[in-house]
């Protein structure tokens, strides 16, 4: 009985958490007409209204109703206007629903601002960022789990008390830094202040502590380096973590809108997240084309998190966190 709780309790919170993303992909393949009428379903039903002349059937747009008859434009199948303010009885006039899917959406909310060069922009500086936090995090793990030195637990306790600092706090002085560096509005104020990640070096570094002191006495005992350490034995047994660090770093870039914001102004510079905020503000009355727009943003994460769940999973289990 506790555990049938637990599990309906689970699968309440996962369907509250998952419904709003199954709206968005259900909003994005709906007419806008029909948005904007208050459609707010999940399936993309789109409802019309026919005449039946007792021979043909045809489709018409209500231009006014009256007490038993409307005034209507009768539509042919390419949607052109053939008769124009004709009035019909009202009992001659059906109402029908019919699903439809309007998968241009996509291409119209894609090719309304430029997101092929948002998307390019976001990669570049998304691989970057981990290739980065990938080597700077690998490094710092190594020093702070199995190299010995004064003040080793006060600065690994340093870097992760900034964790617990909010980006606004160190947002202006950033941005004075980076002014006299002359780095605005440049691929480098993108990259380069988020190659080090403390949740990474923090991963990573419990990860190192799992691994066997052993490996190491024996690797020392043979002439290996430090460097040859932890590219033979440290790195080659942590591939799931290095993995997981790796996804979260992309993650993290790829949502990034904050800083790209207040650093980049260029519009050649703008990253996607940027970008989609700014296409929100000029197609704010087309809710489905917004909707396209921040379903084939979020579909990239979707797909890595759904191939590299596994590693995700593994690198916990292995690294189990502790201290």
């Amino acid at each position: 009985m506790k555990n049938s709780i637990i599990y309906i309790i689970l699968i309440v919170c996962g369907f509250a958490m998952i419904v709003p993303f199954i709206w968005m992909i259900t909003t994005s393949i709906k007419s806008p007409l029909e948005v904007n009428k208050g459609n707010v379903g999940f399936i993309p039903f789109e409802e019309y209204s026919v005449y039946d002349d007792g021979t043909n059937e045809f489709r018409i747009k209500i231009v006014k109703v009256q007490t038993d008859s409307s005034f209507v434009n009768v539509i042919n199948s390419e949607g052109k206007i053939i008769s124009s303010f004709k009035k019909i009885s009202n009992s001659d006039i059906h109402h029908k629903k019919k699903l439809k899917f309007h998968f241009e959406n996509f291409s119209e909310a894609f090719n309304k601002v430029p997101f092929g060069r948002y998307f390019i922009n976001t990669l570049i500086v998304s691989f970057s960022v981990v290739f980065g936090v990938i080597i700077t995090g690998s490094l710092a793990a190594y020093a702070f789990a199995r190299m010995r030195f004064v003040g080793r637990e006060f600065l690994f306790y340093l870097f992760i008390s900034m964790m617990m600092v909010p980006q606004p706090v160190y947002l202006i002085p950033s941005y004075i830094v980076l002014n006299h560096l002359g780095w605005l509005d440049t691929y480098n104020a993108l990259i380069i202040p988020w190659i080090a990640n403390i949740f990474t070096i923090f991963l990573l570094r419990q990860q190192f502590k799992t691994i066997p002191q052993e490996l190491f006495d024996a690797a020392a005992i043979d002439g290996c380096s430090r460097w040859g350490m932890l590219w033979k034995i440290a790195l080659p047994l942590s591939k799931s973590v290095i993995a997981t660090a790796a996804i979260f770093g992309f993650i993290g870039s790829w949502n990034s809108f904050m800083w790209p914001l207040v650093m980049i102004d260029n519009p050649n510079l703008r990253v996607l997240q940027v970008g989609l905020s700014y296409f929100s503000q000029e197609a704010s009355s087309q809710t489905s084309l917004l909707m396209a727009a921040s379903t084939f943003s979020i579909l990239p994460l979707l797909v890595l998190f759904l191939i590299a769940q596994k590693q995700i999973i593994a690198s916990f289990a292995s690294s189990g966190l502790k201290g």
